[in-house]
């Protein structure tokens, strides 16, 4: 037979026999991290298209790595929420903190997320990513507030600290630039066959993300230490055709707090499960009946044995 040398029509990518993608296929992961509350979540929510990151104004709210899985004919894009980097004070902040430093050890490419508004009094973030060959795009987000000439001085601030990375201001919330972001990450992607089949959006079972929209509703209803003293543990996940059964348990430290999470006469607790039942049926697509309990773990954040139980150092 004879050999043929020309280029495939239209620029279409020849498959590799060996695994059905092309041969130019793109994969790589994406790692998304910055100090607490620059909008690390929404961003990621953004890029990938669906809401899989919970947000709220609080810090400190996302506590795992949540990989958000974004697929293309000829690419797959693997992002990587990490919680905001802090000064560890608990077990759970070192765990979270490990979190941060394995998505830095595997990253193709680096989203560096601060605001415009953030002022950095030490360079912890900095002297990480200084130790990365990935890389970086620097991302000032919340540029939607900006007044007069502040993106442009924020940007000469960040182009002599960082100079060697490339800085693009955005919008999270308004989708300011995602585009661009987006052209850029595949530009720097390698050429891999898929780590995951192409209908997976992430790499969570669904009871982590029941689990993760209670603990959004526990932060928005309660005030101080009560939302960061809380875990959510969901025990039973059974689904039919039409509906999903769920059992929660959540865990708190103190007696006085699982009476201000439950709230008189119970209404509190009702309110959240209310909401929370509210968004997972819009999230699963389906019916959802919630039970919650709250039980006492007294100084779960402090123990690795307890860490060890909700999932935070497997």
């Amino acid at each position: 037979m004879e050999e043929n040398n020309s280029a495939p029509e239209n620029n279409v990518p020849l498959e590799n026999p060996d695994n059905g993608y092309p041969e130019n296929h793109k994969a790589g992961y994406v790692s998304i991290i910055g100090k607490p509350n620059v909008g690390k979540s929404t961003l990621m929510n953004q890029m990938v298209g669906e809401r899989l990151s919970i947000i709220t104004s609080k810090a400190q709210t996302t506590r795992h790595r949540i990989m958000g899985i974004l697929n293309g004919p000829d690419y797959q894009i693997i992002y990587s929420d990490t919680p905001g980097i802090i000064q560890p004070k608990y077990e759970l902040h070192k765990s979270m903190m490990r979190f941060v430093h394995s998505s830095l050890e595997d990253a193709d490419v680096i989203l560096f997320v601060t605001d415009l508004f953030e002022q950095f009094e030490e360079d912890d973030v900095i002297q990480k990513l200084k130790r990365t060959e990935a890389p970086i795009l620097l991302l000032i987000n919340k540029v939607d507030l900006a007044k007069a000439n502040e993106v442009e001085e924020k940007t000469r601030e960040w182009q002599e600290r960082m100079p060697d990375c490339r800085i693009i201001p955005i919008s999270a919330l308004q989708g300011l630039n995602i585009g661009q972001i987006f052209d850029t990450i595949l530009e720097e992607m390698p050429q891999h066959p898929p780590y995951f089949p192409k209908d997976e959006l992430s790499d969570k079972p669904e009871r982590f993300f029941a689990a993760e929209i209670i603990r959004e509703k526990i932060f928005l209803n309660y005030k101080k230490e009560v939302p960061y003293s809380t875990e959510v543990a969901v025990i039973e996940f059974k689904e039919d055709e039409k509906i999903i059964r769920m059992r929660a348990e959540i865990y708190v430290e103190r007696r006085t707090q699982k009476g201000i999470l439950i709230g008189k006469g119970g209404e509190a607790l009702k309110k959240v499960g209310i909401q929370a039942r509210k968004d997972m049926e819009a999230f699963f697509g389906k019916q959802v009946h919630l039970e919650t309990f709250v039980k006492i773990q007294p100084d779960w954040r402090k123990h690795n044995t307890q860490l060890n139980r909700f999932g935070y150092n497997s």
